[in-house]
């Protein structure tokens, strides 16, 4: 039978946690604070579903609702703009804490700076966020999207002011044909939510841009999650949330498992090894959860996440599907979460983990039980409508 819900427990062995540090309390307090200067910041809501948490037999689940961040239904923003940002301190000289928003969007800036072009690989969700913060400083930028992105996506990260074109290759061949276009132009940059050998301190500080979420949820929460649930792609979400909360619960950590798409599952396969080394995935990948569909492994969030992860997770689309409707149409009294299909991933399986029996042992090995409590991130909204509509309402598959 095919499991919807495909798992492993961590038993990779332990390195010496050097990229730990990345998300440390100071680096996290830095990126909230610049954050925290733009006048669209906000601090988006966190769902506390009593009913479901009873219903699914928990003692309490929260879900972080990123689709209010900054007008972009997603949170991505948070890493590509802390990033451009930490570039253009870098370039000039500077801390990022000299450059808040109205100094970043400053003529007087501008007219130091100069313009570069920003390039990134994306399904969505991140290059549009890069664009937006490029139109914002008045810098270029060139998004390019994998097979399978949807138009609607394109225009959304065009409408910034940004070149963006869909391409015929995978995400993985996407981030090789930006870094190649990249070091051919002039003053070209990759923001590049992934790390690979030899590029990998952007990539840091978008991991640390998305940990103010985190540190909302955390506030929000009010104590101890005794568990964290995260999706995963390429691992600089799982890598930036799993990173935050092991600095800031050092000597008691939540329990902390990492969601990805099971065709794009480079993450559970490392794990399924067991021997610390990296695995991919490769060809078009195909899943609804096109946030999630990365199959080469950010090397930085990866040493967190062998680390510090008790379970890895490989869902299929139905599990999507299903977190989006539960978190569409909650229990009476619960609020509504608008998820998109990467955002309810973690949600889904969650839900399918709790009331299917044969996910018993899982459960178990987990401590998920009546005393358990959970704080998951919906990190995207209906940032396809359509496609929102087709999976909520009308019950179709993509």
């Amino acid at each position: 039978m095919n499991q919807a819900v495909k798992w492993v427990l961590n038993r990779m062995p332990k390195t010496d946690d050097r990229n730990l540090p990345i998300m440390s309390v100071e680096e996290v307090k830095k990126a909230r604070a610049f954050h925290e200067s733009f006048p669209q910041y906000k601090v988006t809501p966190l769902a506390d579903l009593e009913k479901m948490a009873e219903w699914l037999g928990l003692g309490r689940v929260c879900v972080k609702d990123e689709s209010y961040r900054f007008g972009l239904n997603a949170f991505k923003v948070l890493g590509g703009s802390y990033a451009i940002a930490r570039y253009i301190a870098g370039e000039l000289g500077k801390d990022v804490s000299e450059l808040p928003y109205n100094v970043l969007t400053s003529k007087e800036l501008l007219d130091q700076f100069g313009k570069a072009a920003f390039f990134s690989a994306t399904d969505g969700n991140h290059g549009r966020g890069v664009a937006w913060a490029a139109n914002r400083l008045g810098q270029d930028c060139v998004i390019r999207m994998p097979v399978g992105s949807t138009e609607y996506r394109r225009k959304q990260i065009e409408r910034e002011g940004a070149e963006c074109t869909i391409e015929t290759v995978n995400y993985d061949d996407c981030v090789r044909m930006v870094a190649k276009e990249a070091a051919a132009c002039k003053r070209g940059v990759v923001i590049q939510d992934t790390a690979w050998e030899g590029y990998e301190e952007i990539p840091s500080w978008i991991m640390q841009g998305y940990s103010t979420m985190a540190d909302e949820a955390s506030e929000q929460f009010g104590e101890r999650p005794t568990h964290v649930f995260v999706q995963a792609g390429v691992g600089s979400l799982a890598g930036g949330i799993v990173g935050y909360f092991s600095n800031k619960y050092r000597e008691n950590p939540p329990v902390m498992v990492v969601v990805e798409a099971e065709p794009a599952a480079c993450l559970y396969k490392g794990a399924v090894a067991a021997d610390g080394e990296i695995r991919t995935c490769d060809g078009e990948m195909p899943t609804i959860m096109a946030g999630l569909c990365c199959g080469e492994p950010n090397i930085t969030s990866w040493d967190i996440l062998k680390n510090h992860v008790s379970a890895f997770l490989a869902v299929d689309d139905s599990v999507a599907r299903r977190g989006m409707r539960m978190l569409a149409a909650p229990l009476k009294g619960d609020p509504q979460v608008v998820s998109g299909e990467s955002g309810a991933a973690s949600f889904g399986a969650l839900a399918t983990i709790m009331e299917d029996e044969s996910y018993a042992e899982l459960r178990e090995a987990l401590g998920l039980n009546k005393d358990a409590r959970i704080l998951m991130f919906s990190t995207e909204g209906d940032t396809d409508p359509e496609r929102w509509k087709n999976i909520v309402w009308e019950g179709l598959e993509k």
